[in-house]
């Protein structure tokens, strides 16, 4: 089984969009029964919340099943629990090394298609279509390479 938690600020809108994307992909492909996909925040800001009106929308645009999901913190438990920590910029690189230590499990999700960029974040642009973009090519690229494992 390999167990994946994505990981943004408040696990609201683009970590909750990654897991349902990475999902919709797993079940997709006939993989399912290989993976545990989560979710998580850095902060403790939206703790609780459902996910953002805006992805649930970008979401059904696209046909791909919402996760319930409520928000909640990456914790040190995770850091054992899941094999990949995937983290949607460099802040949230940052802060999940300051909660769970300096893990080589801790990744940036376009790093797996070869990209620096952070995934744009919706909630200071208001554009979850961009989002969407940068979350599907790094889940497509991701689960390319877990495929391999």
């Amino acid at each position: 089984m390999i167990k994946v938690l994505f990981v943004c600020h408040g696990n609201i809108c683009r970590s909750t969009m990654a897991q349902s994307v990475f999902q919709y992909m797993v079940n997709k492909a006939g993989v399912s029964d290989r993976f545990e996909i989560d979710s998580a925040a850095t902060s403790t800001e939206e703790i609780g919340n459902p996910p953002h009106h805006g992805t649930v929308a970008e979401l059904r645009k696209h046909n791909i099943p919402l996760i319930p999901h409520r928000a909640r913190q990456i914790t040190k438990a995770d850091e054992e629990r899941f094999d990949y920590l995937i983290g949607m910029d460099t802040a949230n690189i940052r802060n999940m090394r300051r909660i769970v230590g300096d893990s080589d499990k801790i990744y940036k999700l376009m790093s797996f298609a070869d990209l620096e960029k952070d995934v744009a974040d919706p909630w200071y642009t208001g554009d979850f279509s961009e989002t969407y973009a940068d979350v599907k090519l790094g889940c497509e690229k991701l689960l390319e390479k877990l495929k391999e494992e």
